[in-house]
């Protein structure tokens, strides 16, 4: 299918002016009530704050608290919770510096809440109280899930499915009621319209190179970029993605985006979006460069002397013509690269012209591919080896490495890592659509993103892998892991799970799920440690869980995050922060140091002895009596014969053996008769031990004795169990039905097609529905304006232009009403499929 696209112009005369403030009022008298109850939230908040009464009148007087403690954090009963919303919800950001900002959705306000990391305790995170309170100018019109702070601190985005606004946090501000309140302006309203809910926003996020640019991704399969600083209705860039080739349908929760995430500092990672679509495929679009965004010098100058290294010196016509289409777009969107190098060595950072190809549009590459390991595999496409549709998703650039993590509704995580880099791509005779001005300035522009076919780029890890080939093949997958997450029970095939990046240790990534945060660190990546682990095994992800918001693995009482942000200081402690759906507050530090070293466990070390348990029994005679006395070394000397026993040398003589007696014998003895009262209790004690161990295994044994008939008859009731179940099994078999053939290879794929049509088919059909029905009314709205315009200026249009226009309505409404019958039988033969 192709995406059909007009940007039309106003055409819409002046008098609507009266029916547009009309409408502001209505839209102001319906919200009446809704304005007085958030007011009445905020008196009431502010009477049951501390020191409510004096805070007004010493304004100067602050109080650091420690943050979990700050009294915006107190717990309500019921909070809300976001599960049933498939947009990513939370409601927390920080500045990078020392400001936290969280969105109170009872009284639909900011409060901006200072920060010290560190201190008073190096480990400890304070606040201060009271916190700003920041309020909107307008009414928004929708329940904010998400907030983002952009690069620099000035604003702060508040979006969800239904739009998007930008909370300017400086500025021309005003005070109410001591809060300040602040300029608020929606985002897209051309696109994202209230009264239109066709089209629902599935991702929205800043541009990490860029202030005043955020990207939206939206259900009509469209990826958008805005710059509030030129124009807040129109997109200044529209990419109209097309995975699936002309002429060649897949199904259609194949080609429904689900999540996209901006490539980071690594070559042409950096003008690279990764888009998610829901069964798991992964397509790139490069190269996508905001205007005014600001790059480092010495990366441009990187990727452009790499395409005139590698791409100018091929001999592969393609190579040569892609690396010289690069070359001519980063010159003309970098004009510094032609100057000379005396002119452009002070330069630091640069800005992205404005510029687009005019014949040309940019390729949507993908799906990415498989690393090929050998025979065993077939190349191609990489099988989802996960349950379940693809939910999240995220880029992670670490050193050399492209980390590209997808979460699946079965609470796992899929990680792989780019095999080989990303390049730009175009496709030759597919011009966009520009808009200009009225000084024929180009504005913005649009354009269809088509996949390209053709044989797929295979890599083999028994190859040398070329480094830059510039063939045009998108760069295939390297599968690290799969992560199984664990969800509690009740929450595994709907979990809304997002991921999140730690500052000061990229191989650290938070998973923020309904159960609660867990940790997950990076042990090997596979270009950074190439050099460093030759021939050792690749060591597996480990995660740690951070934080538990599930009692006892129950979904029912478990109270999910709705606010999350990671905290560090320039000390390297950090720090995890969240809120729960009850405004409980947890802040958590982060051990950084030996965090990436994986756990080793010494199975050659002899566990220690407890000092509590019972001593090690001593031997009842050692080993030195159990020898026996010392040999009596006899002194050499005159014949013992020849001298008498009166004599005063026979006297001497037998002294010194009655001496030398004694030392050993006597002695010997004495120690002897000492070990055998010493130790004669203990060897009573052992003998009693051993005397009633042995009456208790005789007991035992009677006892055994005793329940043997009991466990006989067991044994016999089994055995006749055992038989009966024989007998039935033999009777059931003998039924009718039970001999059916198995279901053939083309039963199966159906039977998988109506499973994955109960997953995601049909939404996919109920939003090409809903888009159907939204372009249809929006067509009849600008048809009556013309017609009320051709009327006043004499009827210009012909009555064949009107035929023809009638016509078109009629075909739509056909098609519509035939959609709407093929999704009554889709619905019913999934309902008769579960009977």
């Amino acid at each position: 299918m192709r995406f059909n696209f007009n940007i039309e112009e106003d055409t819409t005369p002046n008098n609507n002016n009266g029916d547009k403030l009309k409408q502001e009022i209505n839209i102001n008298n319906n919200n009446n009530s809704h304005n007085n109850k958030i007011t009445k939230l905020k008196k009431e908040r502010q009477l049951r704050s501390p020191n409510s009464s004096s805070s007004s009148t010493r304004k100067d007087e602050v109080r650091w608290v420690p943050l979990q403690d700050h009294p915006v954090f107190s717990a309500v009963d019921g909070g809300e919770s976001s599960s049933t919303c498939r947009f990513p919800t939370n409601l927390m950001a920080w500045d990078g510096a020392s400001r936290i900002y969280f969105w109170d959705s009872e009284l639909a306000c900011v409060h901006r809440i200072s920060v010290r990391l560190g201190d008073p305790e190096p480990n400890s995170v304070t606040a201060a109280y009271p916190s700003k309170v920041l309020e909107a100018d307008i009414d928004l019109g929708f329940v904010v899930n998400k907030i983002s702070i952009n690069k620099n601190g000035s604003a702060l985005l508040l979006g969800s499915s239904a739009g998007i606004h930008i909370f300017f946090l400086y500025g021309r501000n005003s005070v109410k009621d001591n809060s300040i309140i602040c300029r608020t302006v929606p985002v897209g309203n051309a696109v994202y319209q209230q009264s239109n809910s066709a089209i629902r926003i599935l991702q929205v996020g800043w541009h990490p190179y860029s202030e005043t640019h955020l990207a939206v991704l939206s259900s009509d399969s469209v990826f958008r970029i805005f710059d509030w600083s030129s124009d807040f209705d129109l997109p200044e860039q529209e990419y109209y993605l097309q995975p699936v080739e002309p002429g060649r349908s897949r199904s259609a929760s194949s080609i429904r985006p689900v999540d996209f995430s901006f490539g980071r500092d690594h070559l042409w990672d950096r003008f690279s979006v990764f888009i998610l679509f829901s069964d798991g495929s992964v397509y790139t679009l490069c190269p996508v460069a905001p205007f005014g965004s600001c790059y480092l010098w010495e990366s441009i100058q990187e990727i452009y002397s790499d395409a005139q290294t590698f791409g100018q010196k091929s001999d592969d016509p393609i190579a040569f013509s892609n690396s010289s289409m690069a070359i001519s777009w980063l010159e003309a969107t970098f004009p510094e690269l032609n100057q000379q190098e005396s002119e452009a060595s002070h330069l630091s950072t640069v800005e992205a012209r404005l510029f687009v190809v005019i014949d040309s549009s940019i390729s949507l590459q993908g799906p990415l591919g498989k690393v090929y390991r050998g025979k065993e595999d077939d190349p191609g496409f990489r099988g989802a080896e996960c349950s379940g549709r693809a939910v999240s998703f995220l880029y992670n650039s670490v050193r050399k490495d492209s980390i590209l993590v997808t979460a699946w509704s079965s609470g796992q995580l899929q990680i792989d890592a780019l095999a080989d880099e990303v390049q730009p791509l175009w496709n030759s005779g597919n011009p966009p659509r520009l808009s200009f001005d009225s000084r024929d300035r180009i504005l913005g522009f649009a354009m269809i993103c088509e996949s390209v076919g053709g044989q797929l780029s295979v890599v083999r890890l028994d190859q040398p892998l070329d480094y830059c080939d510039w063939s045009g093949h998108p760069p295939p997958l390297l599968r690290l892991a799969i992560v199984d997450l664990a969800l509690p029970t009740g929450k595994v095939g709907d979990s809304t799970i997002s991921m999140y990046i730690d500052p000061l240790i990229p191989e650290r990534i938070y998973c923020l799920h309904d159960g609660g945060v867990d940790s997950i660190v990076l042990h090997f990546l596979p270009f950074t440690d190439q050099a460093s682990i030759k021939g050792e095994m690749m060591k597996t992800p480990s995660v740690h869980p951070a934080i538990s918001t599930s009692c006892l693995g129950s979904a029912a009482s478990s109270s999910p995050l709705c606010g999350f942000v990671v905290l560090s200081d320039s000390f390297g402690f950090s720090w995890i922060a969240g809120v729960t759906s009850t405004r409980e507050c947890i802040v958590l530090e982060m051990k950084t140091l030996n965090t990436l070293l994986p756990r080793v466990v010494d199975t050659d070390s002899k566990p220690l002895e407890s000092g509590g348990g019972d001593k090690i029994t001593p031997d009842i005679i050692s080993r030195e009596l159990l020898v026996g006395p010392k040999a009596v070394m006899v002194p050499h000397g005159s014949n013992l014969r020849s001298v008498s026993a009166d004599s005063i040398e026979g006297r001497s003589t037998l002294h010194h053996y009655f001496k030398l007696f004694h030392e050993n014998y006597v002695e010997y003895a004495h120690k002897v008769h000492f070990a055998l009262e010493h130790h004669g209790p203990h060897v009573k004690k052992i003998i009693d031990n051993l005397h009633t161990r042995l009456s208790e295994a005789q007991q035992k044994l009677l006892n055994a004795e005793k329940k043997q008939p009991q466990v006989d008859d067991r044994m016999r009731r089994a055995i006749e169990r055992h038989e009966s179940l024989e007998q039935r099994l033999l009777q059931l078999r003998r039924l009718p039905g039970i001999h059916k053939k198995p279901l053939t290879e083309a039963e199966r794929e159906f039977k998988a097609d109506l499973d994955s049509f109960a997953d995601g088919e049909l939404d996919a059909l109920h939003s090409s529905i809903e888009a159907l029905n939204g372009r249809l009314r929006k067509y009849t709205i600008s048809h009556k304006s013309k017609v009320l315009n051709t009327s006043s200026k004499k009827k210009t249009f012909g009555d064949t232009k009107l035929d023809h226009l009638k016509a078109s309505l009629e075909q739509l409404s056909i098609v519509n009403s035939e959609n709407s019958k093929k999704l009554i039988l889709v619905e019913s033969a999934l309902k008769d499929l579960a009977i």
